[in-house]
């Protein structure tokens, strides 16, 4: 199963980039469609892991980043048979949905990276059948309320989800960015059927941005950065020779102290 894997990004590096550099221009928005999107703090990473691993994982993310988590549930939130652990941790710099499942995972479950909340289950399908993602898996209920899972060109998979009762999070302090790695193929495809469906900007478009981002000092890559409601995405576009452990990661997160923050976290993990 997918354990937790993160970026952690230096507040003043956040963000460098030419902008209008690469393909797409700057100014590249989204139409004019309502905005189905709530908020970055309700944009969760889903993290899968052994169910005896839950524990130890959420208490790592916690001493890494502050915040709490909800108290655990066991629960079936996919639309056919399964039991999992399920526990939401809240911090300052991102929220997470932690996974355990003690039954086998039903497909596609565990291939998504994020779910957004919506403000509409059914307008935000239509909205993104339109824009043109497959909807991989048809709305159904849940515990709590309604969950999607659809996909963008280049394989990006997403969850959506709707709660009976709106949830109510504090505001983040630094908002983490959904990293995606595509083909030069499916980038701009991807890049602009998201930025409409997310009612979204292209910030920055760098086709030259340094290669030490992504473990290979000598070269070069393009990197676009997209900003929406549902919060920051970044755009890798790699030939895909790259190596480990980059474009395993799914959540860059900005921190203010980089040896503070790594610190906390290996002293977590090393109990």
């Amino acid at each position: 199963m997918r354990a937790i894997k993160i970026l952690l990004s230096v507040v003043g590096l956040v963000g460098v980039g030419v902008a209008g550099a690469g393909l797409l221009p700057v100014s590249l928005a989204a139409s004019a469609a309502a905005d189905v999107a709530v908020g970055p703090q309700y944009d969760t990473t889903h993290v899968y892991v052994a169910p005896e691993d839950v524990d130890r994982s959420v208490a790592s993310f916690i001493a890494t980043f502050g915040g709490s988590a909800s108290k655990q549930v066991t629960a079936t939130v996919t639309p056919t048979p399964s039991s999992t652990i399920n526990q939401l941790v809240l911090t300052p710099a991102g929220t997470l949905s932690v996974f355990g499942y003690k039954t086998p995972v039903p497909y596609p479950f565990g291939l998504e990276r994020t779910g957004y909340l919506v403000t509409d289950m059914d307008a935000a399908v239509r909205l993104a059948r339109s824009d043109g993602a497959a909807i991989v898996v048809t709305p159904f209920p849940d515990p709590i309320g309604r969950d999607a899972v659809i996909q963008w060109p280049g394989g990006v998979n997403m969850q959506l989800y709707w709660h009976t009762t709106p949830p109510s999070y504090a505001a983040l302090k630094t908002v983490p960015e959904n990293r995606v790695y595509l083909s030069r193929e499916k980038a701009d495809e991807f890049i602009r059927r998201f930025v409409k469906f997310a009612k979204a900007k292209v910030v920055t478009d760098d086709a030259k941005a340094p290669g030490i981002e992504i473990g290979r000092p000598h070269d070069s890559y393009r990197r676009v950065r997209i900003e929406s409601t549902f919060g920051k995405m970044t755009v890798l576009v790699t030939d895909g020779q790259l190596p480990f452990p980059y474009g395993h990661e799914l959540t860059g997160y900005e921190v203010a102290n980089l040896t503070e923050r790594v610190a906390g976290h290996v002293r977590a993990t090393s109990c």
